[in-house]
């Protein structure tokens, strides 16, 4: 096939009477000088959206055509954008021959687990996932139940389960990582049933509405290749013996043989990271963000990025991005933008409050969120102990839900009353969509004085950024403290820790951010399992 590139289609051309695709197939015809009938096939390779002029919008592709004859296509035609279709070959390895007893298993069954579990099974090695959470159906109704009723089952929930923290977010799949996996991962999700558009999309997401049933049929998949799959399976304990995995104790009760343990067991596994230490597991320290989400109208969102073209059906809900260098030296940036979505009670522990953002695949939500974070290090945690970014995230967390009334409320205040240094009495034209409810209070009562001074000084910049972004109606909530593990499994160039037979992975142990990134670094431990060790 021949790859064009930069075909930039006015979004006006796209109406009631001519579609996306009708305007776009004219499009190649036009710039290679053929008729429709000669364009065999085309497939899009990449999709995004240029809005730099709000009144000039442009679709921007990159497609692959197949044409009857290549050669004379390449040779005639004047348009530069042109080139042969790059083959990208599959990543083939060879197994290993060193046999094993028992079957490897996979702690957690967030994306690396998922993924470690999936390629490990379609290889023949039959692994056991082991899962603290509940399968996804389960889980949604705990979750549900958590944010209309405030019943909160640590083991099943926002954060554990099924999936993992991705489960209940917007589904995002941008990276930032260069890997050819990454199209691998993409392809998997679409065989499960998410949208093939984001095979190619910029800023592709599934929606957290449609990533429940991809996860499951992963599963489904994983049980049909000779994986097994265990939820309410926790592991209490590991067994050490003379440097080397010997074991698991699940549930405080079941021991589990193993001699090859991938641990995939997410940013929240506090208790886990606890036992690692305590069995002489190589941990440390890792820099992380903590702040508040912030909302506006999605309305006013689409406005401030489209112009009077927002609302356009070809563009969908806006999004933004944004970052800040501060006075003190420290950074705030938007993270994890939720278009049309709604801000979630995603604690994991009792008497604590911790947010997150969710979006479900229409981005239809009356209100955009975005985590507003401002970068922490080892030097605030007050302690050298490697799990000490563990308690200082617990510190926030716990004051968060003790201003807010000691009963998962979460705290809010005004933007322009944060600005102004007082709590804030009434809501404007914005709502707040945290559930199960909030209450009003000073955000400098729950986040250390350096992130309310960052996160001031970013609202005033953001300001000259996007006009309206500080307004004074828009709603800050409070706290965000999980944005990436506190942290680090310590690993070789093989993945594995210094305890012999144990492979942290994903963002739990510190190597990855968000789905894909996750996904990828399952997908690569698991080759590391293939090649060293023969199938089961």
């Amino acid at each position: 096939m021949l790859r064009m590139s930069n075909i930039r289609i006015n979004i006006n051309k796209i109406t009631t009477y001519q579609s996306e695709a009708d305007v776009l197939q004219k499009e190649i015809s036009s710039k290679l000088h053929l008729s429709k009938e000669e364009v065999i096939d085309y497939k899009i390779f990449k999709k995004s959206i240029d809005a730099r002029k709000k009144d000039e919008i442009y679709l921007v592709y990159t497609v692959d055509i197949r044409v009857p004859n290549e050669e004379m296509v390449m040779k005639e035609q004047n348009y530069k954008g042109i080139t042969k279709t790059p083959e990208l070959p599959d990543i083939v390895l060879p197994s290993g021959t060193e046999k094993k007893t028992c079957r490897p298993v996979i702690i957690g069954m967030g994306p690396a687990g998922l993924f470690s579990g999936l390629i490990l099974a379609k290889r023949g090695y039959r692994p056991i996932i082991l899962e603290r959470g509940e399968h996804v159906e389960a889980r949604t109704n705990k979750a549900n139940k958590f944010w209309e009723g405030r019943i909160l089952d640590p083991e099943s929930n926002a954060l554990f389960g099924e999936g993992g923290a991705g489960t209940f977010s917007d589904g995002k799949l941008t990276t930032l990582i260069n890997d050819q996996r990454c199209r691998m991962v993409l392809k998997e999700f679409v065989k499960a049933g998410a949208p093939e558009e984001i095979l190619y999309l910029n800023k592709p997401h599934i929606g957290t509405d449609r990533l429940k049933s991809v996860v499951k049929r992963i599963r489904e998949q994983i049980i049909d290749y000779g994986g097994e799959v265990r939820f309410q399976a926790k592991v209490t304990d590991f067994i050490v013996k003379n440097g080397i995995i010997a074991g698991l104790v699940i549930n405080d009760s079941e021991v589990l043989n193993c001699e090859t343990v991938l641990l995939g067991i997410g940013h929240s596994a506090r208790d886990t990271f606890q036992r690692l230490h305590q069995k002489g597991v190589s941990l440390s320290q890792k820099p992380f963000s903590i702040g508040v989400r912030i909302e506006h109208p999605q309305e006013f969102i689409n406005k401030t990025q489209y112009g009077s073209l927002a609302g356009h059906p070809a563009l969908g809900a806006a999004d933004y991005k944004l970052a800040y260098h501060a006075k003190n030296g420290r950074s705030a940036y938007t993270f994890c933008m939720c278009p049309g979505g709604y801000v979630i009670a995603a604690a994991s522990e009792e008497k604590s409050v911790m947010i997150n953002g969710m979006s479900k695949y229409g981005r239809k939500g009356e209100n955009a969120n975005s985590a507003l974070l401002v970068g922490v290090v080892p030097a605030d945690f007050g302690s050298s102990h490697p799990l000490a970014g563990i308690e200082f995230q617990r510190k926030w967390e716990r004051l968060a839900y003790q201003v807010a009334g000691e009963n998962y409320n979460a705290p809010v205040q005004l933007v322009g009353d944060f600005l102004a240094n007082k709590p804030s009495t009434q809501f404007g034209s914005v709502k707040p969509t945290y559930k199960p409810g909030v209450s009003f209070t000073e955000l400098k009562n729950c986040l250390p004085d350096y992130v309310i001074e960052t996160i001031k000084e970013a609202l005033v910049y953001f300001e000259r950024k996007i006009n309206g972004f500080a307004r004074p109606d828009a709603i800050l909530t409070g706290v965000e403290t999980r944005s990436s593990s506190p942290v680090r499994i310590n690993r070789d160039e093989n993945h594995m820790a210094n305890i012999r037979g144990l492979y942290p992975m994903g963002e739990g142990a510190g190597y990855a951010g968000g789905i894909m990134s996750s996904a990828v670094d399952g997908v690569k431990t698991a080759e590391k399992i293939i090649t060293k060790y023969a199938p089961f």
